[in-house]
């Protein structure tokens, strides 16, 4: 019997690329220099926080951080930010989580998105994935298919194909 799994996962060592790279981009912008800007990667919480002199400056943090992450083959789903607030000394900081895996409300929209396409496959949820079998690998490549085409708002990988 054929299977795959549908995972939602986010390669940490390309996020922290996108960080390094987003700290020298900011270094040498003349709109930063002598302003007090930092971004740091939590690899253990999953997060991300930036810490700069006002909103402007924090939007363009952002956007920089945007496109080294697109640059590095990280869909930029996977990010939740959170609104800005006000730090020490008249600084702002946002935080933004990474999240990972498939929740369990997403799986269940995944799993009746299956059972809909009528075809002879078993979708079955397994902690933060899920995991679909058939028969017939045309089947499960209707599925992928369909999947992709579905709009979900986190970053899907179809992984462990077993002939």
């Amino acid at each position: 019997m054929a299977s795959f799994d549908i995972v939602s996962r986010v390669d940490m060592q390309e996020v922290d690329n996108a960080i390094n790279m987003t700290r020298k981009a900011i270094l040498s912008r003349f709109d930063f220099r002598q302003s007090k800007t930092e971004i740091e990667l939590d690899k253990k919480e999953k997060k991300i926080k930036m810490v700069t002199e006002d909103e402007m400056k924090m939007k363009a943090v952002q956007d920089t951080l945007v496109e080294n992450l697109v640059r590095r083959k990280v869909d930029v789903k996977c990010l939740q930010a959170k609104d800005i607030q006000m730090a020490s000394r008249g600084m702002v900081q946002r935080e933004i989580a990474i999240r990972e895996g498939v929740d369990a409300d997403t799986a269940r929209e995944i799993v009746k998105m299956i059972k809909a396409q009528k075809l002879k496959v078993q979708a079955a949820i397994q902690e933060n994935q899920i995991r679909v079998s058939a028969k017939q690998i045309d089947d499960l490549q209707t599925v992928i298919q369909t999947v992709r085409n579905a709009k979900i708002e986190i970053p899907l990988q179809f992984v462990n194909m077993i002939r």
